[in-house]
């Protein structure tokens, strides 16, 4: 049985770094990666690429229902997107990404910052060697995304929105370094992938 998920405070600014390794440590997702059933279909369900969330053409409109959607969402093998549970897995349809960094929190500064992201699911991610960020190879087109669950290179992710990646690119160039990067839980990213 999966935990229920812990609500984040309306206001994410005033949450510290420690309030939000509780929310984080207080989450359990249900196993999708282990679940393999062998009844498949398809859900009628997209995520379109502004983060809304429809079934049959109408949008759901209630936040609860597409957390607990997002929970059962896994990416295949070829890329792919389906919500799984151990009885049946359904295809869903995703415009972009399936996820949306809506909000940011910077704590630190260099070596020693942590960036944590709220997610429009209200999810929480902290940036760095498990949930990667990466800005794509074109300086004049970035394509900022973070790694939310599953394996690197084929797992979920969510775009970034430009408000959040000005305010990252901000941040990395009053760091000075040579080559624009931002630091996240020790781990530095280069705003333009070599």
């Amino acid at each position: 049985m999966v935990s229920p998920v812990p609500p984040v405070p309306k206001d994410f600014s005033q949450l510290s770094l420690a309030e939000t390794v509780e929310l984080l440590a207080a989450r359990q997702l249900p196993p999708v990666e282990q679940w393999h059933p062998e009844r498949t279909g398809d859900s009628a369900m997209e995520i379109r690429a502004d983060g809304s969330w429809y079934h049959e053409g109408g949008r759901i409109n209630r936040p609860a229902m597409v957390r607990l959607f997002s929970t059962i969402l896994r990416r295949e093998p070829d890329g792919s997107h389906a919500l799984v549970t151990p009885a049946e897995k359904l295809g869903i349809a995703v415009e972009d990404m399936p996820f949306r960094a809506v909000e940011i929190k910077s704590e630190g500064d260099g070596a020693a910052r942590k960036l944590v992201f709220r997610l429009d699911t209200d999810d929480l991610v902290i940036a760095g060697a498990d949930h990667p960020l990466s800005f794509g190879n074109d300086a004049e087109n970035p394509d900022p995304r973070l790694h939310v669950r599953g394996a690197i290179g084929n797992g979920l992710e969510a775009r970034i929105d430009r408000a959040l990646y000005y305010e990252i690119v901000e941040m990395a160039l009053a760091e000075g370094m040579e080559r624009p990067a931002i630091w996240s839980n020790g781990m530095c990213f280069p705003l333009v992938d070599a």
